[in-house]
């Protein structure tokens, strides 16, 4: 049985977000998702800063899901500094991203993720993809100690 966790996602595309979180529930998948809108907010929550001190209230995620095109600071940026830092560099992240491009791909291997999914275009694909991920990650995946 998949236990419930904690998600981080972060996604600048408002209707990629809404796509998201309806493939969970629909999929009727019962995990807490937490929504950073942008690089910087996805930081901030990592690294429990400002408004995000409170780790009731913000608890560290089981799996990261990152989007990599964000302006500002981007998914990439996000990634070397979550696995450069010593009590995140554990922490299983999934890049979901639009992006086919093979640099985009390594670079993201070569900073550490832990997964590289393409976002499908269909809802029912994306289903497919958030059980899977599911299942996969919070299921099967016996995970590292954080610290």
């Amino acid at each position: 049985m998949t236990r419930l966790a904690n998600i981080l996602l972060v996604e600048d595309n408002p209707m990629d977000v809404e796509l998201i979180i309806d493939a969970f529930k629909e999929a009727r998948l019962g995990n807490k998702i937490h929504v950073a809108k942008n690089g910087k907010e996805a930081l901030g929550y990592l690294f429990g800063e400002e408004e995000y001190a409170d780790r009731n209230r913000y608890p560290l995620p089981d799996v990261v899901l990152l989007d990599l095109k964000m302006p500002g600071i981007d998914g990439h940026e996000v990634l070397r500094r979550v696995k450069g830092a010593d009590k995140l560099k554990r922490l299983p992240v999934i890049i979901l991203t639009s992006s086919r491009d093979e640099g985009d791909r390594a670079m993201s291997y070569d900073n550490g993720a832990n997964s590289y999914l393409v976002k499908p275009v269909s809802f029912e694909d994306f289903m497919n993809v958030v059980r899977q991920v599911s299942e996969y990650w919070l299921t099967l995946n016996v995970e590292p100690p954080l610290d």
